[in-house]
């Protein structure tokens, strides 16, 4: 019979380590063990009693999870005792069926479940309301810049319509433009004029653009000279007139004349009026000036941007000047160049044909002093003529030169759009 081995014997043993005796009541030889079954026994308890331990802490611990609600009262109950107080009796159990936090007639407690729900459904109709706010805000601020863009745009013609209303009573004795140049910069138009003893060309401009005029000097250099058209090609302007005065010096080179001022700088320096010369251009702000000047200072303060000098002054504030005798006899009529301004600063040049220089042909100065009063220029100053004269709108030159030919000039104004 094989021999067995048990961790629990079944048998009695004898204390002097006799025979073990079996249930049955018969005896068995005696074997031999190979080690002691209870040191096998109290090492394999020592090993499995700190996990045995620690499951059984777990079971008998572990407190109730609840989400929302409840006390914390309740909870570390749970926790010490491991009982639920809703099966204890006054619990809110199904035990007796009421909420110990709860007084007899009032409503059961919401769910955590429906707490969140209910709030969530509060927040999605304020953001539907404030999306309405921000909706109905955003097309009140629409229209609110509807309204006042349509104001200003109102103001703003509202503003320009005493400009409009003089335009159209300067534009009267002129008539119809036989040419417009419209662009942001400027507007240029072109009016014939047919006078009892001569032809002429009326050209009023407006500057939008202070940059939109300028003077140029032949060449770009004192001495040098150039056609009004030639000018106007070099520096791809729209208009261009020829300006002031200039002196021969016998070599073939051309000199502006006098005080003449270009890009706010003196060419040959400030020469005090003398005799008939006077001094006309634009300042720094785009309005015409023009008079005689005694010293530079006087002259600084007018701020010239560009400008040249000539003779005779025709017309101060409205009113014709006296002409100096010998400017009213040589020649008596000749191809002339004239500028003026306008109250609102629009300015005006008048260019008059003529055929020839003897004095037979052309305007005179008091016919040119007649058209300024009648076109209700304001100032008005004779610049160079006679062969000089020249007028170039868009690319054309549109008076008939008395030579025949265009002349070298030593300095034109011109346009650009």
């Amino acid at each position: 019979m094989n021999q067995e081995l048990s961790l629990f014997p079944s048998g009695n043993k004898n204390p002097q380590g006799g025979e073990q005796h079996q249930t049955d009541g018969q005896a068995r030889p005696r074997s031999k063990r190979p080690f002691d079954v209870r040191i096998l026994n109290r090492w394999m308890l020592m090993a499995t009693a700190p996990f045995l331990g620690a499951l059984m802490f777990l079971m008998l611990s572990t407190p109730e999870v609840r989400l929302l609600g409840g006390d914390s009262a309740s909870i570390g109950h749970e926790a010490a005792t491991g009982t639920d107080p809703a099966t204890q009796p006054g619990g809110n159990g199904a035990a007796t069926g009421t909420d110990s936090t709860t007084q007899p007639g009032d409503a059961p407690a919401p769910s955590p479940a429906t707490a969140i729900s209910g709030s969530l459904d509060q927040a999605t109709v304020v953001a539907g309301q404030t999306a309405d706010s921000i909706k109905r805000a955003a097309e009140l601020y629409n229209q609110t810049g509807q309204r006042m863009s349509s104001i200003v745009q109102t103001a703003r013609t509202q503003s320009q319509r005493p400009l409009m209303i003089y335009d159209r009573r300067i534009m009267m004795p002129l008539g119809s433009p036989s040419r417009t140049i419209q662009s942001d910069r400027l507007t240029a138009q072109l009016f014939p004029i047919k006078a009892q003893n001569f032809t002429a060309y009326a050209l009023k401009i407006r500057l939008k653009d202070k940059e939109a005029m300028k003077l140029v000097i032949g060449g770009d250099k004192p001495g040098k000279a150039e056609t009004t058209l030639a000018a106007v090609k070099r520096y791809d302007a729209v208009v261009g007139v020829n300006a002031g005065g200039f002196a021969d010096d016998g070599n073939g080179r051309r000199y502006p004349l006098s005080t003449t001022v270009m890009g706010g700088e003196y060419v040959n320096g400030f020469e005090p009026s003398y005799k008939d010369l006077f001094f006309v251009g634009l300042n720094e702000e785009g309005a015409l000036i023009g008079g005689k000047y005694t010293s530079r200072d006087q002259l600084d303060r007018e701020q010239p941007k560009f400008g040249v000098s000539f003779v005779p002054v025709l017309m101060q504030d409205g009113i014709a000047q006296p002409i100096p005798p010998k400017w009213q006899i040589s020649p008596a009529r000749a191809p002339r160049t004239v500028v003026a301004n306008y109250k609102d600063d629009q300015l005006l040049f008048i260019v008059a044909d003529g055929y020839n220089e003897s004095g037979s042909s052309g305007a005179t100065l008091a016919e040119m002093q007649i058209l300024l009063s009648r076109f209700k220029a304001v100032d008005g100053y004779n610049l160079d003529g006679g062969g000089s004269s020249t007028l170039v709108f868009d690319g054309r030159v549109v008076n008939k030169p008395s030579d025949n030919r265009l002349r070298p000039v030593a300095t034109n104004f011109l346009f650009f759009s």
